[in-house]
């Protein structure tokens, strides 16, 4: 093969951009970023990506307070809530993640790792005493446990004094919260934590949202309380025989 012949020519041209730290960054980058759009930019369009469930509704303002502290601690580096649609990880957990169910989630917690395991369904799994003792102590629960304790919680008072604008705030982000919402907001996180009687429509607002004495101190609800308000929703907005049974169907 001569210099002249095209192929020749092509081996030429490459060899410069071999050669060439810059070049070859440059190409790698505009490599990655047309990869990464045609990937990417299809979502914004497609109805699907997103499956519509009825059921799932925005946290209720203590259950919002709740995945603030999951949040803040740091959980979702060793636990997950994304179970991946796997036989192994099915059968232990539960039905696979929707995406949907973190539809409401700023930031997502679907996690990296898992220490401990998913918590996508453990809501309703365990009693309030149980998360309250695995909190104050993971190992009188689960001698296994590598997990650390948080006594503090159940300890710390929680102040709802602002979650109204928090409300407000993940409202501008395009999560359903109406004025009613925001504006009953702190009575409503005391009155469901406490177990007195919510307002009417607390439950219309947020169906299926626990209503009970979660066993902190009498007139006053603590970080714990909170977190375990918040834990045990996980899993439990979605009836997941409807979808066991068109698979099924198919």
């Amino acid at each position: 093969m001569t210099a002249s012949t095209p192929g020749r020519s092509l081996w030429q041209r490459h060899q410069i951009i071999e050669k060439n730290s810059i070049l070859l960054l440059i190409g790698i980058l505009i490599a990655v970023s047309i990869g990464g759009l045609v990937e990417v930019l299809p979502l914004f369009y497609l109805k699907s990506t997103i499956e519509k469930v009825d059921s799932i509704r925005p946290y209720s303002p203590l259950e919002l307070m709740g995945f603030n502290i999951y949040v803040r601690e740091g959980c979702y580096l060793c636990h997950s809530q994304m179970i991946r649609p796997l036989r192994d990880e099915v059968e232990r957990y539960g039905h696979y993640s929707l995406a949907a169910e973190s539809m409401y989630d700023h930031p997502f917690q679907w996690g990296s790792k898992r220490n401990g395991p998913d918590l996508a369904r453990v809501g309703g799994k365990y009693s309030d005493d149980w998360q309250r003792d695995h909190l104050r102590n993971p190992r009188a629960v689960v001698p296994a446990s590598i997990m650390p304790g948080y006594p503090w919680m159940e300890k710390k008072p929680l102040d709802p004094t602002h979650i109204g604008e928090h409300l407000a705030t993940l409202a501008l982000e395009g999560v359903p919260y109406t004025k009613d919402m925001i504006d009953d907001a702190v009575a409503d996180a005391w009155a469901q934590g406490s177990g007195d009687d919510a307002s009417p429509d607390f439950l219309k607002r947020y169906p299926k949202a626990i209503v009970r004495d979660l066993g902190g101190n009498k007139g006053q609800m603590t970080e714990a309380d909170a977190l375990i308000a918040y834990l045990q929703l996980l899993g439990t907005q979605v009836d997941f025989k409807i979808y066991d049974d068109k698979a099924n169907i198919r």
